[in-house]
This record gives C-alpha cells, sequence and structure tokens, in this order.
C-alpha cells in the first residue's frame, strides 16, 4: 500500500498535460519606406584601350621582318616591322644620282649667268630642274624610312594581320599596338537614359569583376549621339585617381557601370524588389507592418527598376509605412510577425 502510495504521485507528475500549443510567430525582415533621393541604374561595360592604333606602311613591298611576337611589351621606338628595302634603295640611288646633275648643271648656270653667258630663262630652267631633282630624291629618302614600322609608344603587340615575305600594299593593315594600361570604361546606355548623361546630378562608378566591392570613380569622357543598329548608344567613361600600383586595370576587363541620377519625382518610394508580392492571379502587392506587428496585404503601384535590387513605388506605400522585404509569399492577412534586427 505504502509502495502505491509512492508511485501515484510520479505518475501523475510524468503524465503530460494537454494543453493547446501556441502558434509561432514568423520572423521577417523589414525596411521603412523612404524617398527615392536618387536613382542609380547598373549597366555591363568593359575596359578599353586609352591609346590603340593599328599601323601599315605608306609604301608597297614584301614584308622582311617581324620581329616582335604577339603579346610583347614593346617601349616607344622598338621596331616593329620591316620592308624589303632594295627596290627604294635602287630608286633613291637613282634619284640621287639625278639630283647631283641637276645641281651640278645649276651650279654651272650660276657661273655662266655672271659672265652673261646665259639668259635669264635659261638660268630659271635650270634651277626649276635643281628644286625638282633636289624634291625627288627628298622624297625617295623619306620612302626608304617608311619601310621601317616603329612603336609610336609603349604598347603591347595586339595582333600581326600579316606574315613575313608577304607583299603588301599602300595603307594596308600590318600590326595593332595598345596600351597595356587602360582608364577607359565603355558601355551602352539605353535610349530611354540618354537625357540623363549629362544631367548635373549624374555620377558615375565603376566596379571591375577582378576587384569586388572597389568602386572606381568615372566621369564622363564622350559618347555617340547615334544608333544606327538601335542596340543603344556608345559611352565611355575616364576613370579618376586610379592606383595604378595596387589595381592593374587593362584593356578587356569585364565591369559593373553604375549611373546615379538625382530623383526627378522625390515624392516618389523606393523598396527592395523582393518586397514585391505578385501573386498567380495577378497584381502587384506589399505586405505592410501595423504598429501591433501584424501584417496587411496592400496594392501598389510599381514604377521603374534601379541599381542592382530597387524598384520605385508610384503608388501605395508612404515614407515611413514597414515594409517586409523577405518571405513575402509565406504571410497571411492579420498574421503576427516578429521584426529581426
Amino acid at each position: 500500500m505504502r509502495f502505491l502510495l509512492f508511485l501515484f504521485p510520479l505518475l501523475a507528475a510524468g503524465c503530460p498535460s494537454h494543453r493547446t500549443p501556441q502558434p509561432a510567430v514568423r520572423p521577417v525582415k523589414v525596411t521603412i519606406a523612404s524617398h527615392t533621393a536618387f536613382i542609380e541604374r547598373d549597366f555591363a561595360g568593359m575596359a578599353t584601350p586609352d591609346d590603340a592604333v593599328t599601323l601599315a606602311f605608306k609604301v608597297a613591298g614584301q614584308v622582311l621582318d617581324l620581329p616582335v611576337p604577339t603579346g610583347d611589351y614593346v617601349v616607344k621606338g622598338t621596331l616593329l616591322a620591316e620592308l624589303n628595302p632594295r627596290d627604294i634603295e635602287l630608286q633613291v640611288a637613282a634619284e640621287r644620282s639625278a639630283f647631283e646633275q641637276a645641281r651640278s648643271q645649276f651650279a654651272r648656270m650660276q657661273r655662266l649667268l655672271e659672265h652673261q653667258a646665259v639668259s635669264q630663262q635659261e638660268f630659271e630652267a635650270a634651277r626649276t630642274r635643281y628644286t625638282q631633282a633636289q624634291s625627288s630624291y627628298e622624297n625617295a629618302l623619306d620612302m626608304l624610312k617608311e619601310t621601317k614600322l616603329r612603336a609610336p609608344f609603349a604598347s603591347v603587340v595586339e595582333r600581326k594581320f600579316v606574315d613575313t615575305y608577304e607583299r603588301v600594299q599602300a595603307g594596308q593593315a600590318i600590326i595593332r599596338v595598345v596600351n597595356p594600361r587602360s582608364t577607359t570604361v565603355q558601355f551602352t546606355l539605353p535610349e530611354q537614359g540618354l537625357q540623363l548623361l549629362t544631367a548635373d546630378s549624374t555620377r558615375f562608378s565603376v566596379e571591375f569583376d577582378n576587384y569586388r566591392n572597389v568602386p572606381f570613380a568615372a566621369v564622363l569622357k564622350e559618347y555617340v549621339k547615334t544608333s544606327s543598329d538601335a542596340s543603344g548608344f556608345p559611352v565611355s567613361l575616364r576613370l579618376t585617381d586610379v592606383d595604378t600600383v595596387r589595381y592593374r586595370i587593362v584593356p578587356g576587363m569585364s565591369c559593373v557601370v553604375s549611373m546615379r541620377v538625382a530623383d526627378t519625382m522625390p515624392d516618389v518610394v523606393s523598396l527592395p524588389v523582393t518586397a514585391i508580392y505578385a501573386p498567380a492571379e495577378g497584381g502587384d502587392y506589399v505586405w505592410i507592418v501595423d504598429r501591433n506587428d501584424r501584417v496587411s496585404l496592400r496594392a501598389v503601384e510599381l514604377g521603374e527598376l534601379f541599381g542592382r535590387d530597387r524598384v520605385t513605388i508610384l503608388r501605395g506605400v508612404e515614407p515611413g509605412d514597414r515594409v517586409v522585404t523577405a518571405g513575402v509569399y509565406r504571410l497571411r492577412e492579420g498574421e503576427e510577425v516578429r521584426i529581426l534586427k
């Protein structure tokens, strides 16, 4: 009997109570709606050469040598390509001979004219032949210099368009060199953004894939005001205050260009894209958290996307509203939530 009396309280204490479980309060992240103040748009861009040139010979001939391999760095004045100078050397020799003969005849005419042994007309004709022969000789010497192509600035050999021993024409592309350091970025701007490009409030920043989370300030360099293929307007920016020792930016590096412009509609608010609830039956909504930490669904009118993850709200949200930004498809009208800090 004593054993049973002792066992009863233990059994009573171990029996589970049949209390009704309280519903879990869903944690959510919220943001405070505020005026947009600015609009930021992102574009895919690429670093382009500050200096780039395709070199060509001014005379025709056979390529004798291309001494610098593709991809090599060269200093200003380095020999990049050379034509076989034999044909032009023969021309130089012929022009020099004609020049020496014309100079000798002109000197002779000067002496004869002093003794009035020739007429003034004969003297002027000799001087004309001398001047023409001198010009032809100097032109031939210049052509001889044109058989060599030299680097116009410190650069990298990007491409060769011909091979050794190939015959080329005057003006034919021979070799392309580019400046290996770049402070120029190019991107394509859609038509609707063209009017904001030169606004006083417009600011640019560039972030390269190789240097994540490192924004580089940039200014407008130039842009094309026409788009023949309707694909957009090419825009070039110049990077400012780049630490070239720490950051090596070369042509071809991909980047993201951010264009920030003061909002022309200051009464408009903006929200992260993740705050928008768009059910299958249609419409755009957001969840508003009231002072009792309960949510209610509110219809909104969306404006344009800007930046990496934001959208303007034309109607439906007021500055100061607490808007849910994560888990919007799991909430129910009137549900209590817990705001994550």
